[in-house]
């Protein structure tokens, strides 16, 4: 089947945490100087804005770097962790409530030779795109393309008919958010169950439950 795009709406919901569940079995696509390459996500985790002390926009709070998570829905947050890695997220809901969903894991499926070259692998282990950062930089993704339009083709996230079953998809809190208190204990991220690439060290997600 033909990838279809997601479009405005798609991102324009209200549900966060709906929509990061949505996302697993999607492909994010990237087309940076004619080269392609995607990913079907694997792993979500969605950030709830203002009344989420997880989120960077936690109690409204309005920076340089958060000011995007305040725009549009459909617009990419591409933010620098630890002064390495640059993590992906999809900005949503409506404008001026800044909610989020970061892409922590795909599973390679175009593009994996490029993929090896900006990663500096020398095969496609599950260390490719396992975990944010090594998503970024397999996809070729910066900070320099936070306010990216997923509506348009250099960076998107597409459907491709591929069938996710809702008992194969497992929530668990979100993972690095200790900082957060009672929130970090949300079950706020999604992963496809049983596949390599999720990240963390507890893969077989035993258990944690089924949304």
């Amino acid at each position: 089947m033909a990838l279809k795009k997601l479009d405005y709406e798609f991102y324009n919901q209200a549900n966060v945490v709906q929509i990061a569940k949505s996302l697993i079995g999607k492909i994010l696509v990237t087309k940076f100087d004619g080269i392609e390459t995607s990913g079907r996500i694997v792993e979500t985790e969605a950030y709830n804005g203002a009344i989420d002390r997880a989120s960077h926009a936690w109690n409204s709070r309005r920076t340089a770097r958060t000011e995007i998570m305040f725009g549009d829905a459909g617009m990419a947050y591409v933010y620098l962790c630890y002064g390495i890695h640059h993590l992906f997220n999809i900005v949503t809901n409506a404008k001026d409530t800044p909610h989020a969903v970061l892409i922590r894991a795909l599973e390679p499926i175009n593009g994996i030779d490029t993929m090896l070259k900006r990663t500096g692998k020398k095969k496609p282990d599950r260390t490719l795109t396992s975990g944010p950062g090594n998503v970024s930089k397999a996809l070729g993704i910066f900070t320099k393309h936070t306010g990216a339009n997923l509506l348009d083709d250099m960076i998107f996230v597409a459907d491709d008919g591929f069938k996710v079953n809702n008992n194969n998809i497992v929530a668990t809190p979100r993972i690095g958010v200790d900082y957060a208190g009672e929130d970090a204990l949300l079950p706020y991220r999604f992963v496809l169950k049983g596949n390599i690439y999720v990240s963390g060290k507890n893969t077989n997600l035993t258990g944690f439950k089924n949304l």
